[in-house]
């Protein structure tokens, strides 16, 4: 005798409830998430006390003039980019990035100068960087 066998059913998984959860989720962790895109620079600022500081005999200065010229150790350069500022301070010699690197800024200069001289000094390894203030005077309390 023969037996019939019982037609088995085809099992499906339904993935459209599975695809449905990971998009929502997918949304979620994009409108939650924000993004800093912040750089930061890593500064030391001198103190305005009063108390003046010592000069050291070797040190590597960066002058930067209202009219935005750069001079480095009393020379004036060329041209006003980074490029020329990043091969004067490379004339120097690899020698002297382990020296403090004192910039002396004009008040009236351009922000984007002295960025961009800490943002050279940086990228050649200067790591001893000071901007120099001068003591405020009494007139101005």
């Amino acid at each position: 005798m023969k037996f019939s066998r019982p037609q088995r059913e085809e099992v499906n998984i339904n993935l459209a409830p599975l695809i449905d959860v990971v998009f929502l989720l997918l949304i979620f962790f994009m409108v939650s998430t924000t993004f800093n895109n912040k750089t930061q620079l890593s500064i030391t600022l001198p103190e305005a006390d009063g108390a003046p500081r010592v000069q050291q005999a070797q040190q590597v200065e960066v002058t930067v003039t209202s009219a935005g010229d750069y001079l480095v150790n009393g020379e004036k350069l060329a041209r006003n980019d980074a490029q020329t500022l990043r091969t004067a301070l490379m004339r120097l010699g690899q020698d002297k990035t382990k020296m403090p690197l004192m910039i002396y800024a004009d008040a009236n200069v351009a922000y984007q100068a002295v960025v961009r001289v800490y943002d050279v000094a940086g990228q050649l390894g200067f790591d001893k960087l000071s901007l120099t203030t001068r003591e405020a005077s009494n007139e101005a309390q």
